[in-house]
């Protein structure tokens, strides 16, 4: 494999974090482009999320975000399949930014199914319909949808709460 190759692949996993022939794979099928690579991967991960969206989500973690001054908090609780994800950096790193995310935005709700009124909320109340504050040209269901193709499990926020205080 010539140098070049190698380091089209080193740029597409630190953008995308997939695996090594997933990377060489999406490369083959899009010619070298490394963009168009990208966005292959991330397909891929959507529709590994959606094969996923039935399985039984029993394990995971509390994940609590304290905002610096200690006046706002977040905590949420986030389910997998296995015990053995749920103890990996890239799901902990998930939760963490999935907690600072509700200290950050106060949604009201997980989703726009929860709301009272269908057609009633708007996308920021909505916790997995706001942009991520990272990175705000992904929502945090394509968050989490990215973690899922690189875990191979389907992942689920169950529930979370926003603290402030005087509120």
């Amino acid at each position: 494999m010539p140098d070049s190759t190698t380091e089209l692949i080193k740029d597409l996993r630190a953008r995308t974090s997939a695996g090594v022939m997933d990377c060489k794979k999406a490369l083959e099928e899009s010619g070298g482009d490394v963009d168009k690579a990208e966005s292959l991967l991330k397909k891929k991960g959507i529709a590994s999320a959606a094969k996923k969206a039935d399985r039984e989500t029993d394990q995971g973690l509390i994940d609590t975000y304290i905002h610096s001054g200690g006046r706002i908090g977040a905590m949420i609780e986030i389910n997998c399949e296995t015990d053995f994800v749920a103890r990996t950096d890239d799901f902990a790193s998930l939760a963490h930014d999935i907690a600072m995310q509700v200290a950050a935005m106060s949604p009201s709700l997980l989703s726009a199914e929860e709301a009272p009124e269908p057609g009633q909320v708007t996308e920021d109340e909505c916790l997995l319909s706001q942009p991520f504050i990272k990175d705000p040209s992904k929502t945090i269901q394509d968050l989490i949808n990215e973690t899922v193709g690189k875990l191979g499990e389907n992942i689920r926020v169950r529930r979370f709460q926003r603290f402030s205080l005087g509120e």
